[in-house]
């Protein structure tokens, strides 16, 4: 499909730097049909049955962005490496800026802010380079030493529609994490997740709403736009996932009792969408998902969606549109911005009935 048809006009002033607070004081547009309903999140368990299961991604977000230098003889280079997926205990794949000044076999060095780790600056080979910006980093340190490393010296990587706006603050280690994030690897928070609270989940128990968990640890990949013409010439990003065979077993137990699967976010969708197989049930997944989903796909495992309103043109717009219908999200995003909804991952949120439901 064309790209340029998934794009919209969105004004600068929709863009939230802030979340709700409390969070499930955030609106909910609920697209069910061509109806369009203006509610809030802590509204969600009106329109869940008791039965129905909500799958939530607990990932967690790591403090992935690092700042450092290229030393070339007496020439340096200010470097920025947003990790985005661990290769091994002592590398990552990183999105570096600028890219064009590092070659493989160089050194970075992070952590000459003066802040550092407490065995020195944390410095890294450039063991590969691929497309986009995109290399293979060796650090020096590897396992829970470099873990801490990362922890002590890195940065929440805020989206850039955000960070373009405003610093990076102590408030954002908080409002960037999920109250469930317990499997540290992301790079970026599964934003939809952002909205519940302790309050909003005791409401869904009392209700008889079952709570599961997946791990899909989110990578940047996720903010790069679509440069393709055609959705089939864009190649996404691998991102590494877990369905255990406990929750797997407990979701298709679900569908068998006619309860319905509400995936918390596109990064819980994607990855139940690709645990499942051909006939609806989910299967134990453990590996690297770069499933594209875009209008034409058939859903297998996901029947109700959770999520924030995304970026024009980009691959979770698409996802969104394959599970509702491009035009009906159209309507339901221009009915958004006309009605002051705020986007993206501090933004409001939306809750999607499938088209064929």
């Amino acid at each position: 499909m064309r790209v340029d048809l998934f794009d919209f006009d969105l004004p600068e002033d929709r863009i939230a730097l802030r979340p709700a607070n409390p969070r499930d004081s955030a609106r909910l547009l609920v697209v069910r049909g061509d109806r369009f309903e203006d509610r809030i999140v802590r509204d969600l368990p009106e329109f869940l049955r008791p039965g129905d299961a909500l799958v939530f991604n607990d990932t967690k977000v790591i403090p992935a962005r690092l700042t450092g230098r290229r030393r070339r003889g007496e020439a340096v280079a200010q470097i920025e490496a947003t990790l985005h997926m661990r290769a091994g205990p002592d590398r990552w794949k990183a999105f570096l800026r600028p890219a064009k000044r590092v070659n493989v076999g160089e050194r970075i060095e992070f952590g000459h802010e003066g802040r550092v780790c407490l065995l020195g600056t944390l410095a890294a080979t450039v063991a590969e380079k691929g497309e986009g910006g995109e290399a293979l980093l060796v650090f020096d340190f590897h396992g829970p030493v470099l873990d801490e490393a990362i922890a002590s010296l890195g940065h929440i990587p805020l989206p850039p529609y955000i960070a373009s706006k405003r610093e990076e603050d102590e408030r954002d280690r908080v409002d960037y994490q999920t109250i469930y994030a317990r499997e540290e690897g992301a790079v970026a928070a599964p934003t939809a997740g952002l909205h519940f609270t302790p309050e909003l989940f005791e409401r869904l128990d009392a209700m008889g709403i079952e709570r599961h968990f997946v791990t899909l640890h989110v990578g940047a990949g996720t903010f790069l736009p679509v440069k393709a013409e055609d959705t089939s010439e864009h190649r996404m990003h691998a991102e590494i996932g877990v369905v255990t065979r406990e929750t797997a077993e407990a979701l298709n137990a679900v569908r068998r009792r006619g309860g319905r699967i509400v995936s918390v976010g596109t990064t819980s969708l994607r990855l139940l969408e690709s645990a499942a197989v051909e006939t609806g049930e989910i299967a134990p997944w453990s590996g690297a998902t770069d499933i594209f989903i875009t209008p034409g796909y058939r859903f297998r495992a996901v029947d109700v969606l959770v999520t924030n309103f995304h970026l024009p043109r980009s691959t979770l717009f698409m996802l969104v549109s394959a599970f509702c219908g491009l035009e009906r999200m159209k309507a339901a995003y221009a009915h958004a911005i006309a009605n002051q909804y705020r986007f993206y991952s501090y933004g409001d949120a939306s809750l999607l009935f499938r088209e064929d439901q």
